[in-house]
């Protein structure tokens, strides 16, 4: 097939009416009534970000589902996608390849509401590299901010932290993962779409480089410090069968695609009945200071060092 029959055959079909049939250079996107577009892109690089052999309807999927996870921490609506695919010119793409790719991408749009608009499609010596760029629409007085930490706030954690990282482990051959829990949450991270947080949260990211670093982010952006139980810090099953000996692993690796939250306690009770509606696990994991940085304690109050506080690309 060529670069032509490919769009119209697989990528066509994934199209909503602002991308134009895919006819024209650009899509006509309009937010809706007293809304601004919130606008993240993400790349994934083959090796660094997925590996090889994961399944191929799992790519994009994952890709789309990154991008949401960043409306997401903004508290926005999405609204549309654009899509670049960047093929290695030493390898052939099937018709079944473009089939799995795009009926995984189909199977997320539907849950998640989302069309394409538009993207590209090119050839590289090198490896296979994914890129969306992703639309929300959000009231720009609601839009959640790193910057917007105070002391006193709680931090709160969506799900649970660090099933991804041991997920890679799992699929590397070095831990086991018996019933593919872990596998699956590395392959597909699970996006909290559409929770009204705005006037509640006082900041909001999503953990995509690991707990410490994202914390240090928000610490920094707020101008706070930010104190970490690390006992606190929910944990799956499938993580917890493997013992303590992975705790500094599930708080600095990256691909949980979870909320961290800094909210003022007397927003709590709220926080927790918004979760509830939309069946999110959410819990406390420490509290916002006065001062800088970020401090991961134990259970006793003793510090927990980190050689790497989480995923940096250099």
């Amino acid at each position: 097939m060529g670069e032509f029959d490919v769009i119209e055959r697989h990528f066509r079909p994934l199209a909503g009416d602002a991308a134009l049939d895919l006819s024209d250079d650009c899509a006509l996107l309009t937010p809706p009534p007293e809304q601004v577009i919130a606008i993240s892109t993400d790349t994934m690089v083959e090796n660094v970000h997925f590996l090889p052999d994961d399944p191929v309807g799992t790519l994009g999927r994952k890709l789309l589902r990154c991008n949401l996870s960043d409306l997401a921490a903004m508290g926005a609506t999405p609204l549309g996608y654009t899509l670049n695919l960047t093929l290695p010119r030493d390898r052939s793409f099937s018709e079944a390849w473009f089939t799995a790719f795009c009926g995984g991408l189909a199977e997320d749009q539907k849950h998640y509401g989302i069309p394409l608009l538009g993207g590209d499609t090119t050839s590289i010596n090198g490896p296979l590299v994914l890129n969306a760029t992703i639309y929300g629409g959000v009231h720009p007085h609601l839009a959640l901010r790193r910057n917007g930490a105070r002391p006193g706030d709680d931090v709160w954690v969506t799900g649970t932290i660090g099933d991804a990282t041991l997920g890679l482990l799992a699929l590397q051959g070095k831990i086991t993962d018996p019933d593919g829990a872990l596998s699956a949450r590395y392959h597909l991270p699970l996006p909290r779409v559409h929770l009204p947080l705005g006037g509640i949260a006082s900041a909001a990211m999503d953990i995509s480089d690991g707990l410490v670093q994202d914390c240090a982010h928000i610490a920094r952006a707020s101008g706070v410090m930010l104190r970490i139980n690390a006992d606190l810090v929910p944990i799956s099953p499938a993580a917890a069968a493997l013992g303590p000996t992975y705790l500094k692993r599930r708080l600095s690796g990256g691909d949980d695609y979870e909320l961290l939250l800094c909210v003022p306690a007397e927003h709590s009770d709220a926080l927790q009945q918004i979760c509830a509606v939309h069946n999110i696990p959410i819990t406390r994991i420490g509290t916002a200071h006065n001062g800088q940085g970020v401090h991961i304690h134990d259970a006793t109050g003793q510090t927990i060092t980190f050689e790497k506080a989480g995923w940096q690309h250099f």
